[in-house]
């Protein structure tokens, strides 16, 4: 397929293959839901780690169109911020500023690039060995659960915004399906929004000195051995969430994906540095965006193209930034305890989903070990650079299941 070279169908009742488009009213209908799809999970992250909102939109909206370029206009995905990203860039801007953060972003990046490189070299067997769904489930679920912190913080600075804006949600995701079950993110923090501003809880002097049209707020980032292993398994987990994505897409559009695989990780790694490097966040392909084409059967490129134009238009509108920005805590923590532990049972539907034993004594350590350490976010320091509870938790994982699996072989029990 050509880039921007769609083929026209009028079948707007049945399947829109990437390479096809409906009419652009329609597309630009459909690439509008995009937008708000991503937009719930997207605007969280900067909010919650005190990056600039407006320039992670923006390189949202970037890294979308170079994820397709990149893949040929073949991939319907869309990139938006990476929730794995969150507790390492909040130790990292605590200990040694903003700028130390991006450079650890940066760093995952580039990685994410050579991971990429190779695996459009000899595929992804070698993933899957190294991190099979025991290991790769411990790994999401600790990244969850290690943020419960975070989110008791928020909620308890402003508990009854923070229950009501929670119980939004739930009922949201209870009595909706389809796109405004979707929604539920935003719809909640709506709700809550208000909730907060007539409880007096919101602070508008930022957004009414903001312009309506400019550049966002942009940050150079610094690099520090210091910080940098805090980063270091979110790579672990952009791998795993963009082939298991990818997969997903290419069950439903019965497209043959895996020769792109290595692109799609090697354009999210290009999109990664590209934030950082300019005071965004991570990005990942977004789920969200996979269950609009599910409600839909639109897998056409074309409304991502229309979704990626769309984020980058919003991130040139600081007033936009600056509202996002106002979200206040207690909004946040009722949004998050609930996130947060969504996050940590994505990790235990990969267990489910791949049917994990654990009778046998080598899943039931390579989970437990990682998530105590994860959740009680274990330190240790050699010399100037701390290992948290993430990282340490994540090389526990491969470790302990891998170590097991090499004395299983020599005639240990840890097999059985």
């Amino acid at each position: 397929m050509k880039i921007f070279g769609w083929t026209p169908t009028t079948d707007g009742a049945g399947v829109v293959g990437p390479g096809e488009r409906l009419s652009w009213p329609k597309t630009l209908g459909i690439g509008v839901q995009h937008v708000v799809a991503m937009f719930g999970s997207t605007f969280l992250v900067p909010v919650l780690t005190g990056f600039p909102p407006a320039t992670t939109l923006l390189f949202s909206g970037v890294g979308t169109l170079l994820f397709l370029l990149i893949t040929g206009n073949r991939l319907p995905s869309y990139l938006g911020s990476s929730f794995a990203v969150i507790s390492p860039i909040t130790a990292a801007t605590a200990s040694q500023g903003m700028g130390s953060a991006l450079g650890g972003i940066v760093a995952v990046g580039v990685l994410l690039i050579l991971v990429g490189g190779v695996v459009h070299l000899v595929g992804t067997a070698w993933i899957e060995k190294l991190m099979p769904p025991v290991v790769t489930g411990a790994i999401v679920a600790l990244i969850g659960l290690n943020l419960a912190p975070a989110a008791k913080a928020n909620y308890e600075k402003a508990a009854v915004t923070a229950t009501i804006t929670l119980v939004c949600l739930i009922l949201s995701l209870a009595l909706f399906k389809g796109m405004l079950g979707r929604l539920a993110i935003f719809t909640s923090v709506l709700i809550g929004y208000a909730v907060a501003w007539f409880r007096g809880e919101v602070d508008f002097s930022k957004v009414s000195a903001a312009s309506w049209v400019g550049f966002p707020e942009f940050h150079a980032p610094s690099f520090s051995w210091a910080v940098l292993p805090m980063f270091l398994p979110v790579v672990l987990v952009l791998v795993a969430e963009n082939v298991g994505h990818v997969r997903s897409v290419a069950q439903m559009t019965g497209e043959d994906y895996d020769p792109v695989m290595g692109r799609a990780l090697a354009s999210d790694g290009l999109a990664t540095v590209l934030a950082g490097a300019g005071g965004g966040s991570a990005t990942t392909t977004y789920a969200e965006n996979i269950g609009v084409m599910a409600a839909t059967r639109v897998y056409s490129t074309a409304a991502y193209w229309v979704a990626g134009v769309a984020a980058i238009l919003l991130g040139m509108s600081p007033k936009v930034g600056a509202v996002i920005a106002s979200i206040p805590p207690g909004v946040l923590g009722g949004i998050t305890t609930a996130l947060y532990g969504l996050v940590g049972i994505l990790g235990v539907r990969i267990w489910v989903e791949a049917r994990v034993d654990f009778s046998k004594p080598i899943n039931q350590l390579t989970a437990a070990v990682p998530l105590i350490i994860g959740i009680a976010d274990f330190t240790w320091s050699v010399g100037e650079v701390t290992f948290t509870g993430i990282a340490l938790g994540s090389v526990a994982a491969i470790v302990i299941y891998q170590g097991m699996r090499l004395l299983g072989r020599s005639g240990s029990a840890a097999l059985d």
